[in-house]
């Protein structure tokens, strides 16, 4: 399946995204650190990035920016509490397939990554 990566400042989001695709068959790299993440991205081949807008040192807009940068290619989704028209508008035109206002339930959560993967 796909290799995926999670980065969200709450440590126990990203372990509870990757239980749930774990289950789907999904290879799954939770961060919490942004410098930590975009190492793992330069040095590994990735197929979907899951990112927190809000993080601690960068926002999740600057991260997806840098990710394009690494790989062009990348697919990404943003996971956000704090919905605003602008970080919206912002991770489309970087290049986001998604934007998904948390909490997310497990169910959309698979279909979104699935509707993601799938997009290829």
């Amino acid at each position: 399946m796909a290799r995926i990566l999670v980065l969200d400042d709450v440590f126990d989001a990203g372990i509870l995204i990757q239980k749930i695709l774990q289950k789907e068959g999904h290879e799954v790299k939770p961060f919490t650190e942004e410098e930590d993440a975009l190492r793992y991205a330069g040095d590994n081949r990735i197929d979907l990035a899951i990112l927190d807008i809000k993080l601690k040192k960068m926002s999740g807009i600057e991260v997806l920016e840098e990710l394009k940068k690494i790989n062009a290619d990348i697919r990404v989704m943003m996971l956000t509490g704090y919905p605003t028209i602008e970080t919206a508008r912002q991770s489309l035109e970087l290049g986001a397939e998604e934007y998904c206002v948390k909490p997310i339930d497990k169910d959309e959560l698979k279909e979104k990554v699935s509707k993601v993967l799938a997009s290829s």
